[in-house]
């Protein structure tokens, strides 16, 4: 299958580009510099100059590929809602080309937009009314398609970690707050739970969506369903020897900023159904094993 790739750059992207191709597929990547372009081409696929807010780039992507996968996401979360709206503009174009034609659109979400409290499974609607909550209109737009535009749209929700060496997102944010602020903090008691997956798992997961993913779809790139936060916090104190330290929802955003919000959402979250359906079976390290090998020299 040619698939169209957009974030192919980008750190879930590098290793769904890698699955890919190693498993007989070609890719066309989106990319917005020369030196992502060079990148992809040494991994074996195909560049396509561009970026989410370059409708005529995603259109031109789009009607090259027997199938999208839509990875790419303006991570500005001082502008949240207008990152969802280019969000939602990019999924729209692209399914614009695809009508009618019965091929996958595959689009990321992410399981922080579910309930918090309780676990959360393929199923569970997620929470509305809140601005860090837009993105799952993107969710909504592709569920529309599916039903009434003959695609094959899926959304797949990956855990607030996607692990692995690399990786730039939300822990290495957390490691460099704890560091600056000369202790590891989490907030009130420490039971807030987050879901992970390494990201060569959800490179697997990502692909078996694309081949076999059911149209209106959802799936969840989970492998492990909830490391306590206080079980982060205290590996990282530990291994930088830094005094553990509880504050309040408060004073962690002072200290840590917007990560410091998000560490004290109770994010458990299941992929059962995603395993059984897509035979998906990760077996990558855990969180607690991955931030002691590569997070913490």
């Amino acid at each position: 299958m040619r698939v169209f790739v957009t974030g192919a750059a980008g750190f879930i992207g590098r290793a769904t580009v890698q699955e890919l191709i190693q498993n007989g597929h070609q890719v066309l990547g989106l990319v917005r510099k020369d030196e992502q372009a060079q990148a992809l081409t040494k991994a074996g696929g195909e560049p396509l100059m561009g970026d989410l807010k370059d409708i005529e780039s995603l259109k031109t992507g789009a009607k090259a590929a027997d199938g999208v996968i839509h990875l790419a996401f303006v991570h500005d979360f001082q502008d949240f809602s207008g990152a969802c709206a280019t969000d939602r503009a990019a999924i729209e174009a692209m399914g614009e080309v695809l009508a009618g034609t019965g091929k996958p659109l595959i689009i990321a979400s992410g399981t922080l937009g579910c309930p918090k409290g309780v676990l959360a499974t393929e199923d569970t609607e997620p929470e509305r009314g809140h601005p860090m909550m837009d993105r799952a209109k993107s969710a909504d737009m592709v569920y529309s398609l599916s039903k009434e535009k003959g695609i094959r749209g899926c959304v797949i929700r990956y855990s607030p970690t996607v692990h692995g060496a690399g990786d730039w997102g939300f822990i290495p944010r957390l490691i460099d707050g704890c560091r600056q602020k000369g202790a590891a903090v989490y907030t009130g008691d420490g039971s807030a739970r987050w879901p992970a997956v390494h990201r060569e798992d959800a490179a697997v997961l990502t692909r078996l969506v694309l081949e076999k993913g059911r149209a209106g779809a959802t799936y969840n790139a989970v492998a492990e369903q909830s490391v306590a936060m206080k079980d982060i916090i205290g590996l990282i104190g530990k291994t930088l020897q830094l005094p553990v330290e509880s504050q309040s929802a408060e004073e962690a955003m002072e200290t840590l900023g917007f990560i410091g919000m998000v560490v004290s959402w109770d994010n458990p979250t299941s992929s059962d159904k995603t395993q059984k359906e897509l035979g998906w079976h990760p077996t990558r390290p855990g969180l607690l094993a991955d931030i002691e090998a590569n997070y913490l020299s």
